[in-house]
């Protein structure tokens, strides 16, 4: 189990998994026993197209050499090459808390989720400041 704070949300006892309008897109894992972070995630273009991969923490598909992925033990950046925009980034806050403190990424479905410090926002739906325990599910956005 672990808490993730997406946005000013916070998720406690989540199972690692992040689920975007229905469909599991981020998958988080603390590696032990260092607690260094592991992340599987499916980044899509704004039709649905899936445009690059990371399996744990490795860019295992990467359309036309788009992204670059910066990566320690405790935080993962995926960012546009050419853009420089952060894509997704991970920070591990705590043994068992991480921090999705910033993305920009379409859902399967086309939707823009984005992420800052404050809230997130995916097509009208948006989030801030909520605390919600998900008993060891998935959190779900969208």
């Amino acid at each position: 189990m672990m808490d993730m704070e997406i946005g000013s949300n916070v998720y406690r006892n989540t199972n690692g998994t992040v689920e975007i309008e229905g469909i599991p897109q981020v998958q988080i894992e603390l590696k032990e026993p260092s607690k260094a972070v592991l992340v599987s995630f499916a980044l899509f273009d704004a039709n649905g197209k899936m445009i690059a991969k990371l399996v744990d923490s490795t860019l295992t598909f990467n359309e036309r050499r788009a992204y670059e992925l910066d990566k320690t033990p405790t935080r993962l950046t995926l960012m546009h090459s050419e853009s420089k925009n952060v894509v997704l980034q991970i920070d591990v806050k705590s043994p068992n808390q991480v921090v999705f403190s910033k993305a920009g990424f379409h859902s399967i479905k086309g939707h823009l989720l984005e992420v800052s410090e404050k809230e997130w926002k995916i097509d009208r739906q948006k989030s801030s400041g909520a605390m919600e325990d998900v008993n060891g599910g998935s959190v779900k956005i969208g």
